[in-house]
């Protein structure tokens, strides 16, 4: 399991070290996440502005004082740059936006989080958007004056948008222009798990049936339900996709049937998914999941899996019709001998179909651009 914690990087970015001109960009995004870290939220939103905009995505700092550099600049395309700042803190970066950024003055600014706010006054933002996508104040290891932070995000925000609907009930006391864009499917890409594709080759040879989740392994993962769960059901085999996060191997319950099989890339995913029996998301109901809208439940259906979920709050309101929701290992355990015995896939396959003809991140990011052109200056 050594390679949990490995980033897989994409051969196809480069990324500088070395001086380069500074540049025009329309949108300046600043995220909390690695953009060569799991694909979900912000890759798929920011990618597809950049279809029309030049964008420079901001991450937090990684610090290496050994190296000269200001910091990493990967060219994902001509449109769309990533700047992995090398400064001690955020505060910092604001002395090394001059060596990539051009215009003090720039159309979007767009926040993933409100750490970022120090930076606020480096730019000169015709329209600012936060895309709340988590509750992170609530999340393990969070400072204390983040929530102060967000008070100040949204305070100077002209647009609100939200990962889901309980986040979007959350923010909107706060906020009159805030909009609820819950986590959406590229419906295509993950549809190829119904096709002829070959199953990844380490998880072809393990027994059926598979019982499968892939996301980041951390403190939202119902560890204990998990392990009680493949201790009852030891001819069932448990597949756990994805890197650790806050924390440790030493955590992670230890089974014959339990697989970890690390980090994959968002182009490998539809390999695992095809060998996936039922698909899962055993989340436990702590804080940090209160308000998450899990991405991968609408990728599960757009694979064709049955899905066995904890009662997360915009899952059950959203999917209970068909999705199997549990609470304990027992019921854990009868939704998958009941799926793999009885289910109905004919009437399974037609409600996952009512639910993804609804929703694909090319209408979420066209419906965004629409509402962020109401508030151009």
């Amino acid at each position: 399991m050594s390679n949990l914690k490995k980033t897989k990087i994409n051969n196809d970015l480069k990324i500088s070290h070395l001086q380069h001109e500074a540049q025009y960009y329309d949108m300046i995004v600043f995220c909390h996440l690695r953009w060569q870290f799991v694909y979900q939220r912000p890759q798929h939103i920011i990618s597809r502005m950049a279809e029309t905009m030049k964008i420079l995505l901001i991450e937090e700092p990684l610090y290496e004082a050994s190296l000269s550099h200001t910091g990493n600049l990967i060219i994902v395309n001509e449109m769309l740059h990533v700047l992995q700042p090398n400064v001690k803190d955020i505060e910092a970066i604001a002395g090394i936006i001059p060596v990539y950024v051009k215009n003090k003055n720039v159309a979007a600014g767009w926040f993933y989080s409100a750490s970022f706010c120090p930076l606020l006054e480096s730019f000169d933002f015709d329209t600012i958007v936060y895309d709340c996508m988590d509750e992170l104040s609530l999340f393990k290891g969070a400072p204390v004056h983040l929530i102060d932070q967000e008070k100040y995000l949204m305070a100077t925000a002209d647009i609100i948008f939200t990962g889901g609907k309980s986040l979007y009930e959350s923010k909107k006391q706060f906020h009159s222009k805030v909009y609820c864009f819950p986590s959406s499917v590229d419906e295509q890409h993950f549809a190829k798990a119904l096709n002829g594709i070959t199953v990844a080759a380490d998880i072809s040879n393990l027994p059926s049936p598979i019982v499968g989740y892939y996301g980041v392994i951390d403190e939202r993962i119902d560890l204990e339900l998990l392990h009680e769960t493949a201790q009852k059901l030891p001819n069932v085999s448990f597949v756990m996709i994805g890197p650790l996060a806050k924390i440790e191997e030493a955590d992670l319950p230890k089974e014959a049937n339990i697989h970890y099989l690390g980090m994959k890339s968002y182009n490998e995913l539809p390999h695992y998914l095809k060998a996936f029996d039922i698909a899962m998301m055993p989340f436990a109901l702590n804080d940090a999941t209160k308000y998450i809208s899990p991405t991968k439940t609408l990728e599960y259906m757009a694979a064709g899996k049955p899905i066995i979920s904890t009662k997360i709050i915009d899952v059950v309101r959203d999917y209970s019709i068909c999705v199997s929701l549990i609470e304990t290992a027992d019921e854990f355990c009868d939704a998958i001998q009941f799926l793999m015995d009885k289910t109905d896939r004919f009437s399974m396959e037609l409600e996952y179909f009512k639910i993804l003809k609804k929703t694909s991140w090319d209408n979420t990011v066209e419906k965004m651009k629409l509402i962020i052109k109401t508030f151009a200056k």
